[in-house]
């Protein structure tokens, strides 16, 4: 099985960017959180990050035929895009949409996801372990 990971704006800053929210692991550390997780679950995988709208939506839109899941964390995005719910429904790649913090327990802005509607499942508020439990169920709901 093949997995696309994509993450949105400003998750390039983890570590960094208020750590009391989103942790103080760098954006490195969960790239090769990733790396491990997907050879302990057999699956290959890959990572894409951009802080650009249409850059997002153009690797969804790339990932079809070729990835058999989809992880996304839109970060910002989850709560203003409508192309890239579009983008993931168009696709008809299964994809799981992971929040390292419980956006149902944020702002109430953050409360609004565009993208779960067209997602199998939302995993929020875990950190890191929220993408292992994405790629554990991919791997276990939709083998090619």
């Amino acid at each position: 099985m093949k997995i696309l990971v994509i993450n949105g704006p400003n998750l390039n800053l983890l570590g960094t960017r208020e750590p009391t929210i989103y942790g103080n692991q760098s954006y490195a550390a969960l790239l090769q959180f990733l790396e491990e997780t997907a050879r302990e679950a057999g699956v290959d995988i890959g990572v894409f990050q951009s802080n650009h709208e249409g850059a997002i939506v153009d690797r969804i839109q790339q990932a079809i035929g070729n990835f058999d899941g989809l992880i996304i964390n839109p970060a910002a995005y989850t709560h203003t895009s409508i192309a890239i719910p579009d983008a993931i429904s168009a696709g008809g790649i299964p994809t799981v949409e992971v929040h390292l913090s419980d956006i149902s327990d944020r702002e109430d802005f953050r409360k609004i996801s565009y993208t779960s509607r067209v997602c199998k499942k939302v995993i929020m508020g875990k950190g890191f372990a929220g993408y292992a439990e994405a790629i554990l169920y991919l791997e276990q709901n939709f083998q090619g």
